[in-house]
């Protein structure tokens, strides 16, 4: 297994990590005392300047405008903007946006394609991904609440979601909902575009976590579909394989999703330190010459880089292998690097004492978001459990799958 970065990909890494150091990090005091909605004006100058240095949708082929990069280089690209909150979002290729592309890109007819994805790549316009349900638990996707009934031409979408987010303020949104109630468990949901300003699409809130109500793009909403109208034609890919669309587009998300927190990680260890080395506790005596904070600072360090091998290998195996043959992989970075992410976010919020509880640093506000990263896109426990499983297989002990 060669990980080693070409020369070129380096060179690349540098303008993304000039472009954020130069234009990204100086916002976050603004971002830390205004709402998502007010800095809109000023992102989207941001934005501009981004696509001015020739570094917008690095996801996306070039034909739509991105920078047609190869799946491990937008995963290294991923970790760079993931030392800023704002990074993903500041060169477009933030989730949900950044998944339901992939699907218009694969899935789309011609029709959705330019009605949608166009305007989507190009950064005009956010999407949302609604699938998570608070009467049905987010471990077992199958047991969907929320209907889509053909009637005529149409398909009649009843059900609440919620924690779908970017909600507020985006033009449409990708629903996970029932189409074949009679069908295998993952042969009966659909993927259906429905556009926000549809009649029956009622926004119920947008949903408080840990005391930050958020707005616009960074927030997570409640949604109704309340006898919810949308043409047949907006469905995606073939009735029932909403699972199938779903699977193929998390497993690169989640390795993306761990590069981004492996980027959250070096920033909230590069604070650690700082504060380790700057913080007196009595005169002549720094923070970091307690060996408990040195402790810290060695667990973290070596905690990041096993991460990181461990994605680089997981993305090395798609490459080479396949999504399905990298499941097991992928099922183990998932929850191993969403647990370095809290533990060392937890470690620098501590060796800032009160002041880490405070937002004069980014650390509150990242340990407020990311400790949801233990829990979306599959919570570690079902995980493990899914790993655990295909190991015991090998040593001939079947254990059911959930539900079971």
């Amino acid at each position: 297994m060669d990980f080693a970065i070409p020369e070129t990909t380096t060179a690349l890494l540098e303008r993304f990590r000039r472009v954020m150091r130069e234009q990204v990090l100086p916002l976050e005091r603004e971002f830390a005392i205004h709402s998502f909605k007010e800095m809109l004006p000023t992102l989207r100058e941001l934005r501009a300047h981004v696509k001015a240095e020739g570094l917008w949708a690095p996801q996306m082929p070039k034909d739509w405008g991105g920078m047609g990069l190869e799946f491990r280089e937008h995963a290294l690209v991923s970790e760079v903007l993931g030392f800023s909150p704002l990074g993903h979002y500041a060169f477009g290729c933030q989730a949900p946006d950044a998944g339901n592309m992939e699907i218009l890109l694969q899935y789309g007819t011609d029709e959705q394609k330019q009605r949608w994805l166009e305007p989507l790549a190009a950064g005009e316009i956010r999407s949302c991904f609604s699938m998570t349900e608070p009467e049905r638990a987010g471990s077992n996707p199958t047991w969907l609440e929320t209907t889509a009934v053909r009637h005529g031409q149409d398909y009649v979408i009843n059900g609440r979601k919620w924690f779908t987010t970017g909600a507020d303020g985006s033009t449409f949104a990708i629903v996970m909902a029932v189409t074949n109630p009679d069908a295998p468990p993952y042969a009966r949901a659909s993927q259906i575009i429905v556009p926000t300003d549809t009649p029956g699409f009622r926004h119920v809130r947008r949903i408080s976590v840990m005391g930050d109500e958020g707005s616009d793009y960074a927030s997570h909403s409640e949604i109704a579909y309340e006898n919810c109208r949308v043409p047949i034609a907006n469905l995606l890919g073939p009735e029932g394989g909403g699972f199938m669309i779903a699977q193929e587009r998390l497993g690169p998300g989640r390795i993306h999703h761990c590069m981004r927190w492996l980027g959250t990680c070096e920033r909230a260890f590069s604070l650690m330190c700082e504060r380790a080395a700057k913080r007196e506790i009595a005169p002549g005596k720094p923070l970091g010459t307690r060996q408990t904070i040195q402790e810290w600072i060695a667990d973290s360090r070596a905690e990041i880089n096993a991460a990181r091998l461990m994605v680089h290998h997981a993305a090395w195996k798609i490459d080479k292998e396949g999504l399905y043959a990298a499941r097991e992989e992928i099922s183990c970075v998932k929850f191993y690097v969403a647990g370095v992410l809290c533990r060392i976010l937890d470690r620098a919020v501590q060796t800032h004492g009160a002041l880490g509880l405070t937002d004069d640093t980014p650390l509150a506000a990242l340990f407020r978001h990311e400790r949801a990263a233990r829990i979306y896109d599959g919570p570690d426990e079902v995980h493990k459990s899914v790993v655990a499983r295909r190991i015991l297989k090998q040593y001939g002990l079947e254990v059911g799958g959930q539900g079971q």
